[in-house]
């Protein structure tokens, strides 16, 4: 396809996958957590909580809602996303989802639908059937395309169950996560022309520049720097020339840090959290990958360039 045109100064709405962390001894650490929810409101930008980024797909249902939990009590009616995940769990997936989205709304959230095992193996207009249970209950929620280079389980729809979809108001948006430029734009021109307030978040680490063709944004790599992510949108919408620098070290970064092992880079951002001060321990998930070591040197020099970039936008 051809490549469409830019949409300069363009308002961008960005949503940051929140990192859960850990104590070296595998305990979560919730207070740092909670520091982390805050700071992202207090850069303009709305968090997401129980996502990849979160470790939804190692922790138990409990331990989700533990999390809703605390994000409800931080809140105080402040907009924030939460996984509806239901992997794993036997049953309709459209009930299953019904009653995630019932615990999200409840805490004040809104829902996104992770994708699961059970809906990937449904036909097109049996997945389009699903969304439309959910909708009939929940007032507002979001879709999740995942491509299965990050999940086994992950599923990229056709174009035209994506056109369809479109059509349940309550469907407010869609998390688009294939990796794929040209998939991503077709999705752009279908929102443009058919219903122009839907946000289509690029979940594409490798190009967050997205958002220059009227792509929002729901990111892992957000969680590493706020307050450079939001500092980057501004500058996009105030038309200055300093976005393109920004937005390259983020990008450097996200190259970086999403490397394969690509589950991995959930230490890096541990990592990096740590050398800015934000966290006490880099530790992963006890089940989660590790980064060496040596990669902190690397990460040290984005740190202070991010952090001066941040500050003079």
């Amino acid at each position: 396809m051809t490549v469409p045109p830019l949409r300069p100064g363009r308002p961008i709405e960005g949503i940051s996958a929140v990192l859960l962390p850990f104590h070296p001894d595998g305990r979560t650490d919730f207070e740092a957590f909670a520091r982390l929810v805050e700071r992202t409101w207090a850069a303009g930008l709305t968090p997401a909580v129980n996502m990849d980024t979160g470790y939804a797909n190692l922790l138990s249902r409990e331990e989700r809602t533990e999390i809703l939990g605390l994000v409800n009590s931080l809140a105080r009616g402040r907009r924030f996303v939460a996984g509806a995940f239901i992997e794993g769990e036997a049953g309709d997936p459209a009930h299953l989802y019904g009653r995630e989205c019932s615990v999200i709304e409840c805490a004040g959230g809104t829902p996104i639908l992770f994708p699961c095992t059970s809906v990937k193996a449904l036909s097109e207009a049996q997945l389009i059937q699903v969304f439309r249970s959910v909708a009939s209950d929940c007032e507002e929620f979001i879709g999740f395309e995942l491509g299965e280079m990050f999940v086994p389980f992950g599923r990229i729809w056709s174009l035209d169950t994506f056109r369809t979809l479109l059509d349940l108001p309550q469907l407010v948006g869609v998390k688009h996560s294939s990796l794929s430029r040209e998939l991503e734009w077709q999705r752009l021109a279908v929102r443009d022309s058919h219903r122009p307030d839907f946000r289509v978040y690029t979940g594409n680490d490798l190009a967050i520049d997205m958002v220059m063709w009227g792509s929002d944004y729901l990111l892992g790599l957000s969680a590493f720097h706020v307050e450079a992510f939001a500092a980057r949108d501004r500058l996009w919408t105030t038309g200055d020339a300093r976005f393109h620098e920004l937005n390259d070290w983020l990008q450097y970064l996200g190259m970086f840090a999403f490397r394969a092992p690509v589950p991995a880079y959930k230490h890096t951002c541990a990592q990096f959290l740590k050398l800015r001060g934000l966290i006490p321990s880099d530790a992963p998930h006890p089940r989660g990958l590790h980064r060496p070591g040596s990669d902190l040197a690397i990460l040290e020099p984005m740190v202070r360039r991010l952090d001066e970039l941040a500050a003079i936008s």
